[in-house]
């Protein structure tokens, strides 16, 4: 079975703010001479994160306290800030996948997330949904059953 992490997305108020984020940082590693990946920084190594990795775990980004995009989890790094801490790097595809919004309730770091309890991504019922509706809106239909 495959194991996810979601993650909030401190910072950015939609998927296409987190997109440009990311886009804008991969710049700036080429620009440095270091590879253009996206990368997410966290203190604490995923005790499960060879699960993680054996079937294309997937990071799933909480924007303004929904669920609603995923990256599939490449790799993991070790990265030392200048403080000389070590710190995990978590190797993401460039690509963000639009989920079906799901409202999630706050929590700190990052979570482990099963594929039972991910949500499917949003290409597989793009037929049903409204692309210019609001996640918000999208997680409270899905939530009481109409989508």
């Amino acid at each position: 079975m495959t194991l996810h992490l979601r993650k909030l997305s401190v910072g950015t108020d939609s998927i296409d703010n987190l997109a440009t984020i990311q886009a804008m940082r991969r710049s700036q590693r080429k620009e440095r001479g270091e590879p253009a990946i996206s990368r997410h920084v966290t203190r604490m190594w995923p005790k499960r994160a060879n699960e993680l990795l054996a079937n294309s775990g997937s990071m799933f980004w909480v924007i303004k306290g929904v669920m609603q995009a995923r990256q599939i989890i490449l790799d993991f790094e070790e990265v030392y800030g200048e403080d000389g801490i070590r710190r995990c790097g978590i190797l993401l595809a460039p690509e963000l996948i639009p989920v079906v919004p799901r409202a999630t309730r706050p929590f700190q770091g990052w979570r482990y997330l099963d594929a039972k309890d991910a949500p499917e991504d949003l290409h597989e019922l793009s037929g049903e949904i409204d692309p210019a509706m609001p996640a918000s809106m999208l997680a409270e239909l899905k939530e009481l059953g109409l989508v």
